[in-house]
């Protein structure tokens, strides 16, 4: 959704980075293409004012004047300024002191809140929590079947005693549903309420009056990303109708500009509580400021992507496969599938890779990538027997073809698929040597030199004098002196200390010039 907004900033930041020295000019200019990315972006006017401001006030100061890099300085400041927008701090739910806790969610008709109701739903269970979903939308067609769908998918409860279709009391149905959950000993109820296509009094007065009725200890407002400038209108309008204590952000995976999370918070004074990313359940998390300025800023968003990954990895598995790449073993075709799997539990590769820093300069290629790529894969290894995924070198032509026609693929296709493996093996046990670098777990290190030395044992020379010498030396005796004849040899042993021959010397072998 900030895609555009992430490239203008983008390169108004890599023209600073070649200058030493800010001027006022540069940051005049720098300002200006910051005020006019912001409202490219859809971002609201009031918004935008206040934030060029508050930029160029500080890079006008000491801490940019006196940074080193005063390029990386104000980037900071823009990051800074786009945390403070954004809400500062993530807000977390309030919880009734008694059960159970009461959030109403409303909000235009189109925004999402039925679908919202189910991801927070199924959000909040996973958080040790026993939600119950509300049907009080009674006028939308169909709106409490799609409820009923949702709950189940979320694995909740669903509390939903009249049909809908424009039948029914939503504001007796909201009364009730509280004693149901303290019957069935659910701590959070959600209401799911009407919206409508546009602002009216009668849509007002029955949110305001389930409001009276349930005094909810939230009321989230949920507003569509899509919409942008329309959505400050809106909130404005339910804020002095309803009132609401925080924002939910729903289609932030759209393809527009994403001006309405950036004005919202700041128009309305409430901040942003939740954020939805997908049409899935599981597509939904709480509203971080500061992450959602690094990915605008293209500096990645690696806490996001290491919490999912968490949540998705088998603790027992991952601590075995490592075990398994640290000791050397050999890496298979069936470990590759199994961490391929777990991988892919993760989301689209595409969305997990923008998770990373710098990978907005690579836009074009994620978007070239094919998470059906993997499916693919996954087919190519499940044709294989056992022992094919065990020991893939055993994978002739005619087990090759076989695999091809069992996956339905091409030949040439397995084959890429077993030459990457190989190559994919030989890193792994690259890494677990510690690719030869000292200090590396598994690496050359001097006491690994010295443990595969003694292994090999001691070299014994050649020379049978010089091996007794050796041998001598290794046990601790005095090396015995040869016999040694000519002038040399007799005068062994009566030469003043510090001119003794050196040991092994045998002067019978030295030859004066001439001496045949």
């Amino acid at each position: 959704m900030f895609e555009t907004l992430s490239d203008r900033l983008t390169s108004v930041f890599s023209s600073l980075r070649a200058k030493g020295r800010l001027s006022d000019a540069d940051i005049d200019a720098t300002t200006r293409e910051i005020r006019i990315a912001l409202l490219e972006a859809d971002v609201a006017l009031p918004v935008v004012k206040t934030f060029v401001a508050q930029v160029k006030e500080r890079a006008r100061g000491s801490e940019v004047s006196q940074a080193l890099n005063p390029a990386q300085q104000v980037v900071k400041i823009v990051n800074d300024e786009l945390i403070e927008i954004l809400g500062g701090e993530t807000r977390r739910l309030r919880f009734a002191k008694t059960p159970p806790t009461v959030i109403m969610l409303a909000g235009l008709q189109g925004a999402g809140k039925t679908t919202l109701a189910g991801k927070l739903a199924r959000w909040l269970r996973e958080q040790g929590h026993a939600p119950m979903l509300v049907a009080a939308d009674l006028q939308r067609p169909n709106a409490v079947q799609q409820l009923q769908v949702v709950g189940e998918r979320a694995q909740v409860a669903v509390y939903a005693p009249e049909p809908g279709n424009g039948v029914g009391d939503p504001i007796g149905v909201a009364r009730t549903s509280l004693d149901e959950a303290k019957r069935l000993n659910h701590d959070i109820v959600i209401i799911d309420t009407a919206g409508r296509l546009g602002i009216d009094q009668e849509m007002m007065k029955q949110a305001a009056d389930i409001r009276d009725v349930v005094q909810p200890d939230e009321i989230l407002f949920v507003v569509d990303a899509m919409i942008g400038q329309d959505a400050v209108t809106t909130a404005q309008a339910f804020m002095e109708g309803v009132g609401f204590d925080g924002v939910v952000l729903t289609k932030l995976d759209g393809d527009a500009r994403g001006g309405a999370a950036l004005s919202v918070r700041h128009i309305t004074g409430r901040p942003i509580m939740f954020a939805s990313t997908g049409e899935k359940l599981e597509d939904f998390d709480a509203f971080h400021p500061d992450r959602m300025a690094s990915r605008i800023l293209d500096m990645g968003d690696i806490l996001t992507l290491i919490e999912q990954a968490q949540k998705t990895f088998d603790e027992e598995q991952a601590a075995k496969m490592a075990g398994k790449l640290t000791s050397g073993e050999s890496f298979t075709l069936e470990d590759f599938l199994e961490q391929m799997m777990m991988v892919q539990k993760m989301g689209p590769i595409k969305n997990l890779l923008g998770m990373m820093p710098g990978m907005g300069q690579m836009r074009d290629q994620l978007n070239a990538i094919d998470d059906r790529d993997l499916d693919r894969i996954a087919a190519i290894i499940r044709s294989m027997t056992p022992a094919e995924r065990q020991d893939p070198k055993i994978i002739n032509g005619s087990r090759r073809a076989r695999i091809a026609g069992g996956s339905g693929v091409t030949v040439t296709a397995v084959s890429n698929l077993v030459t990457r493996f190989f190559e994919a093996q030989k890193m792994m046990k690259r890494m677990a040597g510690g690719m030869g670098i000292p200090g590396m777990p598994g690496g050359r290190g001097k006491a690994a030199k010295a443990a595969k030395k003694s292994k090999k044992g001691r070299r014994v020379s050649g020379d049978p004098r010089k091996a007794a010498l050796e041998k001598a030396s290794s046990s601790g005796e005095a090396p015995a002196q040869p016999k040694q004849g000519g002038m040399l040899g007799n005068l062994q042993g009566k030469l003043p200390p510090g001119m003794e021959l050196p040991p092994g010397f045998d002067p019978s072998k030295f030859k004066l010039p001439g001496q045949q």
